[in-house]
């Protein structure tokens, strides 16, 4: 038992934890370390896929005590036990609605991803960014031959005007089955509704045990608001987007100086009575 026995924290992955050079800094890593040994329980929500957190999982060995929330809320993974919790799968008729999408959108790519491969239809640049930076190789493949169900829809386009043009055209058509989200200007990520980051850490609270009031949440994504909604005290870093910082109840200094470690601070005074 410690001060930080029943107390999660949630951190998004990308320009959070994890810094703009890819790295995870030291004293990020030594902050998580007093966490835990406090009794903390730390998590990490994330838009991408098991299939290229498992690298970073290895990769950096990452310090996490409690499943971790992917693919912007569609799954909930175990590491720890190796099992899924949580998996919201779009609907069957995905690939139509999305066919419909990208005919009304001849410019617009995306990537479609099923268990252990992704797939992509109309590549283009911020399609191949987006998978070099994950590790990860696309299928290039027509939508009526990409294998189903899928667990989310990235669409990819240079011009953010695009994105909002089609995440409008989605959601005015079927927004009763769908979340449509940006994770930044250029990548849309599509989900099923009720999959988003905010919806799954309060499953995941509720899963380990832990009430709403210790629950805490820190992101630098538009993706990341809703979770940083139901958070009960909300941080963002200065690298964050506006709309971000806005509705944070607190912005910490950038990803690149230690963010996670600052918001651990935080805790550590909010709860040093305990």
């Amino acid at each position: 038992m410690g001060k930080f026995s029943g107390v999660l924290l949630a951190t998004d992955y990308d320009d959070t934890l994890y810094d703009s050079k890819g790295t995870i800094s030291p004293e990020n890593r030594a902050a998580i370390d007093r966490f835990l040994a406090e009794g903390g329980l730390f998590s990490i929500s994330t838009g991408r896929s098991y299939i290229n957190f498992v690298i970073q999982m290895e990769r950096e060995k990452l310090p996490v005590n409690a499943p971790v929330i992917l693919s912007n809320g569609a799954s909930i993974y175990d590491f720890a036990k190796e099992e899924s919790l949580w998996l919201k799968f779009l609907p069957k008729r995905a690939p139509v609605h999305i066919a419909k999408l990208c005919a009304a959108f001849p410019e617009l790519g995306f990537e479609a991803y099923h268990q252990d491969e992704v797939y992509a239809f109309r590549p283009n640049v911020i399609t191949y960014r987006h998978l070099t930076r994950c590790r990860l190789r696309g299928r290039r493949r027509d939508i009526e031959d990409m294998p189903t169900p899928w667990l989310k829809v990235i669409l990819q386009h240079p011009d953010t005007a695009v994105l909002q043009q089609a995440q409008e055209y989605l959601l005015s058509r079927w927004s009763d089955i769908y979340e449509a989200t940006f994770s930044n200007r250029n990548l849309l990520e599509v989900t099923a509704k009720g999959a988003n980051k905010g919806f799954s850490v309060l499953w995941l609270a509720q899963h380990l045990g832990v009430e709403q009031k210790d629950l805490y949440c820190i992101g630098n994504g538009l993706n990341d608001i809703p979770m940083l909604s139901v958070s009960a005290q909300s941080f963002a870093p200065a690298n964050s987007y506006p709309e971000v910082r806005e509705v944070a109840d607190l912005v910490l200094p950038s990803c690149d100086e230690s963010c996670v470690a600052r918001m651990i601070e935080v805790l550590e005074e909010r709860y040093k009575d305990r």
